[in-house]
């Protein structure tokens, strides 16, 4: 999907990426928080609110790159699919 799209030079939009933005940033934090729960060290209980804000900056910043090369497509894109956490009702149109 992402592979595919950059190739393509178009938006990743089919996949996880119909439900969220940034799937593959969530699943790391999902990784972190297993990490956590599994060895929590002083280490670890700093290192993941600190990751996790870093990778929410990230995806700002990159969603503002995504703006600039695909304009109106990202911003529609954006304004129906949620950056982080998917939303539990389907509004999404049906063609």
């Amino acid at each position: 999907m992402l592979y595919h799209a950059q190739r393509h030079a178009q938006l990743a939009v089919s996949g996880p990426y119909a439900r969220i933005r940034h799937p593959q940033y969530v699943a790391f934090v999902a990784i972190l928080f297993g990490f956590l729960l599994q060895w929590p060290t002083l280490l670890t209980l700093l290192m993941f609110p600190f990751l996790v804000v870093m990778y929410s900056r990230l995806a700002v910043n990159e969603e503002k790159d995504m703006r600039k090369q695909f304009g109106a497509e990202f911003d529609a894109y954006a304004a129906r699919t949620p950056r982080f956490l998917p939303s539990l009702s389907d509004t999404r149109q049906r063609g």
